[in-house]
């Protein structure tokens, strides 16, 4: 079993930055692919970027250049840095592990203002 708590969503102005984690508990976490996605009020539930054991696999065309996904496993934590923030980025970021994204976190609420 996996649990999952993200943290450092807040507001920001657009242009500025953040930076997101995801802490998990249980040890085999460091062999878990770990997803960031994202849901904004009234859309879909949208993938975000992709991290594997080892590396980064995926960008969502909106996170590319902007948004950097990485891990420390001795931490058993994932990190979201999001620069360049854009007013469309406001949404509950949630992260997600396993192979099939099957434990979640909670979320953690980002709003960007213009």
């Amino acid at each position: 079993q996996v649990q999952l708590v993200e943290s450092g969503g807040g507001l920001v102005q657009a242009g500025g930055s953040l930076r997101l984690s995801c802490a998990a508990s249980g040890s085999i976490f460091s062999l878990n692919t770990v997803r960031w996605y994202r849901q904004a009020p009234g859309k879909q539930r949208e993938l975000v970027a992709t991290i594997t054991h080892s590396a980064p696999t995926y960008y969502s065309d909106s996170a590319k250049g902007r948004f950097t996904i990485s891990r420390d496993n001795a931490k058993n934590t994932v990190y979201l840095q999001m620069n360049s923030l854009k007013p469309e980025d406001t949404a509950v970021y949630y992260c997600a592990a396993g192979v099939y994204s099957q434990y979640w976190g909670e979320g953690t609420q980002v709003t960007v203002s213009s």
